[in-house]
């Protein structure tokens, strides 16, 4: 896509392409940043799990949930990413947006890429210890998983600060 065909004209508004540049910035952080702490979140819970599995291998399935929740957070980076590429109009003709505007779309993903980078990781070191629980008392997998569920949340209300924000941002 030509982002200079999104300007009106390029005598009257020539910089207009730099607000879908903030935009387009902003998704890809919110995407990135998630994205990291999710693989190294689910990486870490990984090593535990492999480690537990190779002596206990009926105990997979429960190790398994805990490994898999701190990739959730890379999960909404997407979402937050999709959102902003329909906002935009990505998909279609797109839309002029301003530099303000862009920067508006931009700061409204923050939200997520910063929580969602920390509470990943956070949420795979509580999920370590939730498999090390496992290893040892495998009829406590329940708490295991409430302890590391307990990290997401922070991450759920992120994503619903940066929902609202990209959602409601006025464009076009």
């Amino acid at each position: 896509m030509n982002f200079m065909l999104l300007a009106e004209s390029a005598t009257t508004e020539p910089r207009l392409e730099l607000g879908m540049f903030f935009a387009m910035l902003g998704a890809a952080l919110a995407s990135l940043l998630a994205g990291i702490g999710s693989a190294i979140g689910v990486g870490m819970a990984g090593r535990a799990a492999a480690g537990v599995v190779s002596e206990e291998p009926e105990k997979f399935s429960k190790c398994l949930i805990l490994q898999l929740l701190p990739g959730t957070q890379g999960i909404y980076g997407l979402l937050i990413a999709f959102i902003v590429f329909v906002k935009v109009g990505l998909f279609g003709e797109g839309v002029a947006l301003s530099i303000e505007q862009g920067l508006t779309i931009m700061a409204g993903c923050l939200p997520l890429a910063v929580v969602g980078l920390l509470s990943a990781v956070h949420q795979g070191k509580v999920a370590v210890s939730g498999i090390s629980l496992v290893a040892k008392r495998s009829d406590e997998s329940g708490k295991a998983i409430i302890m590391a569920v307990m990290v997401e949340t922070y991450a759920i209300l992120a994503l619903l600060v940066s929902f609202l924000a990209v959602f409601m941002t006025k464009v076009g």
